[in-house]
Parts: structure tokens; C-alpha cells; sequence
């Protein structure tokens, strides 16, 4: 799949948040990147690339209180490749589109706030 198909799948999925979430949604910015910079590898403590499908970075909504203005923005950042190489070769187009969703979603509940540990039982209970 190529960049821009990819492209396509991330601005999809945000669209398709209910527009309660969407409105709620300042001073943050979402980028699109291959892998992710080795710098934020090793500040994580992740091996391969491979590893990381998306990141957050900032202040969630629910720890920001009246001191919170004239800050850059968060940003979300979805690794194209690793996501494309979790999924098998061969996968269909709806795959790929269900899983980008699943990561772009994963770290939107990250600026909401949410946890990983949140945010893992929420898709599995989703899941089943």
C-alpha cells in the first residue's frame, strides 16, 4: 500500500470518530511516518521498528488544568510500515483499514487520557 492509500485509511478513520470526540480534539496534530526515529526506540526500550504501530505525545486532556495554554501541539504519530508489516502480505484492503483504525484510535484515548491498560481492555471487550 502505498503512502498516500495509507493516508487515505488515517484521515477515514478520524472522520469516522462521533463528532463529540472530533470537536474535543485541539491543539493536537496527527503525522503519518514510516518507522519510528531510533531516538524514541531506544527511549522506550523497543528492539525493532517493527514494535511500535503509532505514539502520543503530550499532555492528555485529563491532566492539563488552567496553567494548560500557549503550548505546542500533541501530536500523534502512525508508523506506516510497522503497521503494514504486522499484518501478513497478502492482506486485504479492509484489513488494513481495520487495524489503522485500531492504532489511530488507540492513540486518540491516549490524548483522552486512557491508558494502555484501558485501552487493551476496551478493544478486547470490542473484540468479543
Amino acid at each position: 500500500m502505498n503512502e498516500k492509500e495509507f493516508e487515505e485509511l488515517v484521515i477515514e478513520a478520524i472522520s469516522e470518530l462521533p463528532e463529540y470526540f472530533r470537536e474535543k480534539m485541539e491543539n493536537i496534530t496527527i503525522h503519518i511516518e514510516d518507522i519510528p526515529d531510533k531516538s524514541i526506540l531506544k527511549k522506550l526500550g523497543l528492539p525493532s521498528p517493527c514494535s511500535l504501530l503509532g505514539l502520543y505525545q503530550g499532555i492528555p486532556v485529563t491532566r492539563r488544568g488552567i496553567h494548560y495554554r500557549n503550548v505546542m501541539p500533541d501530536r500523534i504519530l502512525i508508523y506506516r510500515k510497522p503497521i503494514l508489516n504486522k499484518l501478513n502480505k497478502n492482506s486485504l484492503k479492509p484489513d488494513i483499514k481495520k487495524e489503522v483504525k485500531r492504532v489511530v484510535l488507540h492513540e486518540i484515548g491516549h490524548y483522552f487520557g486512557l491508558s494502555d491498560e484501558e485501552l487493551y481492555l476496551i478493544e478486547k471487550k470490542n473484540l468479543s
